[in-house]
């Protein structure tokens, strides 16, 4: 209670001016007025803010004398006249005189362009240094690229003939990260394609192999694959992959399997479609 009561007291002395000055809005004129009704050092604070902002309206403001504009105008005369006779300082000049005598023009002119040489040979510096780091950078990245490809490659090799159906799928598997296949792992999706005895190994190596369809050896060998394929899914697929690559050297191979006795007919469909959209 005690210092809710110090705190409106210290609120009403802050606004005490304003109200003497007749700035606030009724609501908080009440409230300081009722506030001083129950407040003793309210009271008397503003009392004697009130004594003294009577006592300064009653003072009065000096007319100036009629003499005073004349003798400002007279002093003013005089201070300009006295700065026309005095020698001129300026401290421009000075430094002016300075440098003149002490750093003469060529010399100033030889400081700026070794300046600026050694700031074109601190720039050249810099950039040659990066440079040279980005390049060192960029061949460990490239290295480590390399390492990583081909510790891939081997342990792809080194599934790809596990006993396994899920380990060979896992190890075509990798093939995803395989960007550059080198010829051990295209023998060995090829030896996978062509050999295998689950179906389901044989189209995930298909699948792998076409992208890599850009090696002139691995569409050779797919068109040579359609003729060592005896599961009805893999030729179906192998004909689907001979017109989305669009090669042509296939026809000749699909005519030949069209006429392997026992296909199936609905490989035989999908073959005479193949041939026509090549065709």
């Amino acid at each position: 209670m005690k210092e809710d009561n110090e705190m409106r007291c210290e609120q009403s002395k802050e606004r005490l001016t304003d109200w003497l000055h007749n700035r606030l809005s009724k609501s908080d004129q009440m409230e300081i007025n009722s506030h001083l009704a129950g407040c003793l050092s309210c009271q008397e604070e503003f009392a004697a803010d009130k004594q003294l902002w009577d006592s300064m309206g009653k003072i009065t403001v000096p007319e100036p004398r009629a003499s005073m504009r004349s003798n400002f105008y007279n002093m003013l005369d005089e201070f300009k006249e006295a700065e026309k006779q005095a020698p001129g300082f300026a401290w421009q000049d000075l430094v002016e005189r300075v440098r003149n005598w002490i750093l003469p023009q060529w010399t100033v002119q030889l400081a700026f362009s070794l300046l600026l040489v050694g700031l074109g040979w601190a720039i050249g510096y810099k950039t040659t240094q990066r440079k040279n780091q980005s390049a060192v950078y960029q061949q460990q990245i490239e290295t480590l690229a390399a390492q990583v490809q081909d510790m891939k490659s081997t342990m792809m090799l080194s599934l790809i003939e596990n006993p396994s159906a899920t380990e060979r799928l896992r190890a075509v598997s990798y093939t995803s990260e395989i960007t550059q296949a080198d010829e051990r792992v295209i023998d060995a999706l090829f030896t996978t394609l062509n050999n295998d005895d689950n179906v389901n190994v044989r189209l995930v190596t298909l699948e792998a192999l076409t992208q890599y369809a850009e090696n002139p050896l691995v569409r050779s060998g797919l068109v040579k694959s359609l003729a060592r394929q005896d599961s009805p899914m893999v030729q179906a697929a192998l004909a689907d992959v001979m017109v989305k690559l669009q090669e042509k050297r296939s026809i000749k191979a699909l005519k030949i399997l069209l006429k392997k006795e026992g296909l199936d007919d609905l490989v035989k469909t999908k073959i005479e479609q193949s041939i026509r959209d090549l065709t």
